[in-house]
């Protein structure tokens, strides 16, 4: 621990040197904490449980960030990046709110295609714990090491939680999940998307995750309204061997990115051979690395996309000067 201590600090040491170089461009790079009371995130979207999270942080938050810090306040100007939780919720900003931001860079994100819930399929399944074969039924994994050695099933994790609180009260996981995305129940708290103890999926809150937060579904509904304002802004990276198997739904987002036409979504998927969570595009240093180095390895990719992109007019060089 000591010895990845020091690495922490290092790596911080060089990005603050990176940071204040000369000919380094002036950006405001922002962390958003948001905690709600049944995480330590909100997700940064509207939710029927959580309240509006995603308006509150696009239309008041960060308009009053750039007023006060000098930023260009307009959608050109403004990206999103993150890992995780933070790899879904920068791609679920741009793609609720897509003429306010520029570009999502989007690392082992939370699941987009709810087909590949992890391991569960929660319109096709009836049950999220149980594969029924013919002869036998297998329980489902949901973690993996990048060999693909199981460590806990889908019952195993929602059963712990389970005993950590009732009512989504865990402070975990599938329970945040729920209360992101599912409506509110008769008892006051989040709806559940199947039934902790047997694992039986509710199709009727399946159908509501796929209309209201299913990332995939929504850009394939909606692509003829959505394609031209997010061609060029979709970028996804995730290891092949993801802990929590999130390459899974990517492989299905890729897929609809990759038919995209009128237009054609010109953006990034990409993936790292077996490397697991936390992979984020970075194919030089392994995980431990370059989840040390979000922002020096997107800003540049932020730089080439307002380059390739800003409206003509627009100030590209009064934040890019040298001392």
């Amino acid at each position: 621990m000591e010895c990845y201590n020091r690495i922490v600090q290092q790596e911080a040491y060089d990005f603050y040197k990176t940071w204040s170089s000369p000919d380094f461009p002036r950006f405001l790079v922002v962390e958003i904490q948001h905690p709600t009371p049944f995480y330590d995130d909100s997700y940064a979207v509207n939710s029927a449980n959580q309240g509006p999270y995603g308006d509150a942080i696009t239309h008041e938050l960060i308009p009053e960030i750039e007023r006060r810090f000098r930023g260009i306040g307009e959608g050109w100007a403004r990206f999103l990046y993150g890992g995780s939780t933070g790899g879904w919720e920068a791609l679920a900003a741009q793609v609720f709110y897509p003429e306010e931001y520029n570009g999502a860079f989007a690392a082992c994100p939370d699941p987009i295609d709810f087909r590949a819930y992890t391991s569960v399929d929660i319109y096709a399944d009836t049950n999220a714990y149980w594969s029924e074969g013919p002869f036998n039924r297998l329980a489902r994994p949901a973690h993996r090491d990048w060999l693909g050695e199981i460590t806990v099933t889908v019952r195993d994790y929602n059963q712990m939680e389970l005993a950590l609180g009732t009512k989504n009260r865990s402070g975990d996981q599938f329970d945040i999940w729920e209360a992101v995305y599912s409506p509110v129940g008769e008892d006051g708290y989040p709806k559940r998307l199947w039934d902790r103890r047997t694992g039986e999926i509710d199709p009727e809150v399946a159908a509501y995750w796929r209309e209201g937060y299913d990332l995939r579904y929504i850009l394939e509904r909606d692509w003829a309204e959505l394609g031209p304002k997010l061609e060029g802004k979709i970028h996804i990276y995730v290891g092949d061997m993801d802990n929590y198997y999130l390459n899974n739904a990517v492989y299905l987002m890729e897929d609809f990115l990759e038919s995209t036409e009128n237009p054609y979504y010109g953006g990034e998927v990409d993936y790292g051979d077996r490397a697991e969570h936390c992979w984020n595009g970075d194919h030089d240093n392994p995980n431990h690395i370059s989840r040390l180095r979000y922002n020096t390895f997107y800003v540049p990719k932020i730089l080439k996309r307002i380059e390739e992109s800003a409206p003509e007019g627009a100030d590209v060089t009064s934040w890019r000067y040298s001392s």
